[in-house]
């Protein structure tokens, strides 16, 4: 559990009231990785969401091919800045992470517990909804990011 107040710091739950608030921050968690440790597995259960409270961590996209079962390649594609969410996977069906996440520096997160939030959701339609927008808009900065990069690379 954490308190509610570090939950207020972040834009991402301003949509939220007092109660619900308090209902994530008793399933989250403060955690802290050290430089190099994976956050985030690709291809892995999502079984979390996170907050960076502080912290370098990387986002990497990781391609294998299912011809050759030892090839494993990761692209970096960009660094979470504190107050970021990432493994909004856990949050969309399957609930598979689609990407690696590491610590390149040590980091201090939020740890949000994705089954629990799930179940939430499921009896305060509210505060799906909310949660759900929020995450889009994640989605679509992070993709907005990447086009942008994408752009970048071929000029």
């Amino acid at each position: 559990m954490i308190s509610p107040e570090l939950l207020r710091r972040f834009p991402f739950f301003n949509f939220m009231d007092d109660q619900q608030l308090k209902a994530v921050a008793m399933i989250a968690e403060e955690k802290s990785y050290n430089h190099g440790e994976d956050v985030v597995t690709h291809d892995s259960p999502a079984t979390k969401l996170f907050f960076l409270v502080d912290g370098t961590a990387s986002y990497y996209c990781v391609i294998t091919t299912e011809h050759d079962p030892y090839y494993k390649q990761e692209y970096f594609i960009s660094d979470f800045n504190p107050g970021e969410i990432f493994g909004i996977s856990a949050m969309i069906d399957p609930y598979i992470y689609t990407a690696s996440v590491r610590a390149e520096k040590p980091c201090h997160l939020i740890e949000i517990d994705a089954a629990a939030l799930r179940a939430l959701c499921e009896v305060d339609v509210q505060l799906s909804c909310g949660l759900m927008r929020a995450v889009a808009k994640a989605a679509m900065e992070r993709l907005q990011h990447t086009r942008v990069q994408l752009i970048a690379a071929k000029a």
